[in-house]
């Protein structure tokens, strides 16, 4: 059986934001999960093949992936059993059914790093600065007064949730009185104001895998905001931006370079040595008579897959220069050779603009 479009399933341009894909995908699952649809084979069936679309497609790698091959590029990615599902998309779940409990986190946060060519081919550790609140060391993250406790939150008990019933559902959401955390303070400590966090400056190692590109994006589980009263931190987002390269240029996985070549080395043929990612040169042979635009591939050469299953090929595109100054000796060559062709240059023209006019 074909499949269809992932895109297409959530009813989504190709150009979805994550927002744009949970709120089509929130919809469908509403629409179809089992417990309301229950004997429902059809219903069944459209409610795992949402969730299938959505799994990928939130997924900036298996996104990214899927955009360039297609379903081809994610043979061998099975998907997920329904006990699967709810575990990865418990955050949408919980709100359906009020499965919720203290599973709030901090907020996440945006980090944008910029990357030489070179080092988005080969991997780069960098090491980043980030201002964010982090847990109080006096109270360690409780935002009580050390050597007093917190009290269960009398609106939600302790759940750091407030339940409502609309209709089939039972919905849930964040407790307004403890702000999730499923608890209140009634002796606050002095250093964080009852917070258990406190505004500061910490240093972080990103390792950035050879072959990323332009916009892609790196998580850091657990690095991003902590959350007030010991709630677990956000993570953070990393957005990586390449600068562009005086030789080099990207198409997927593999690089070209325009190579300039002379006159006599594209008449005659020659051996040049070509820049490599590396650092290194290799050596290739030109043959006689090339001509401008056309190229010359080396395997293997470009840019390595995030997958970590091969990489890109190299190529040179050359561009017989036109040499712009000539010395009398080398003007009288090229009119020697131009008579030997039996083609003068006044010649050619002349007939050239013959074909020209009627």
């Amino acid at each position: 059986m074909t499949k269809r479009d992932y895109y297409e399933v959530l009813g989504v341009g190709r150009d979805a934001s994550e927002a744009d894909l949970k709120k089509t995908y929130r919809q469908l699952a509403l629409k179809y999960h089992p417990d309301k649809n229950p004997d429902n084979k059809e219903a069944e069936d459209k409610f795992k093949e949402a969730s299938e679309a959505y799994e990928v497609l939130r997924d900036p790698e298996k996104r990214r992936i899927y955009d360039q091959y297609g379903h081809a590029g994610l043979k061998g990615q099975g998907f997920k059993g329904f006990e699967d599902i709810f575990s990865s998309f418990g955050d949408i779940f919980s709100d359906f059914f009020g499965a919720g409990g203290q599973h709030q986190t901090g907020a996440d946060l945006r980090l944008d790093l910029s990357i030489s060519f070179i080092e988005s081919a080969t991997g780069v550790n960098r090491e980043v600065e980030i201002s964010k609140h982090g847990e109080c060391k006096i109270c360690r993250g409780s935002g009580c007064k050390p050597g007093s406790s917190p009290r269960s939150c009398s609106t939600c008990r302790g759940t750091g949730q407030v339940i409502r019933t609309q209709g089939f559902f039972s919905m849930s959401s964040t407790c307004p009185q403890c702000r999730g955390a499923g608890q209140t303070i009634t002796d606050p400590c002095k250093t964080c104001h009852g917070e258990g966090r406190v505004l500061e400056k910490k240093k972080i190692s990103v390792s950035i895998p050879a072959g990323v590109d332009e916009g892609s994006r790196l998580r850091l589980r657990g690095e991003g905001e902590s959350g007030p009263q010991g709630i677990p931190p956000g993570d953070l987002y990393v957005f990586i931006h390449v600068e562009a390269h005086e030789f080099f240029h990207r198409e997927g996985y593999d690089i070209y370079a325009r190579m300039p070549i002379t006159f006599s080395q594209a008449a005659l043929g020659a051996e040049i040595e070509i820049p490599l990612l590396d650092g290194k040169t290799k050596t290739i042979s030109i043959p006689a008579g090339i001509q401008s635009n056309e190229s010359h591939r080396i395997q293997g050469a470009g840019i390595p897959h995030l997958r970590g299953h091969g990489r890109g090929d190299q190529i040179i595109q050359f561009v017989v220069e036109t040499p712009k100054k000539l010395s009398k000796r080398q003007k009288e060559l090229l009119q020697e050779l131009a008579e030997i062709d039996g083609k003068p240059v006044k010649e050619i023209l002349k007939g050239f603009f013959q074909k020209l006019v009627p």
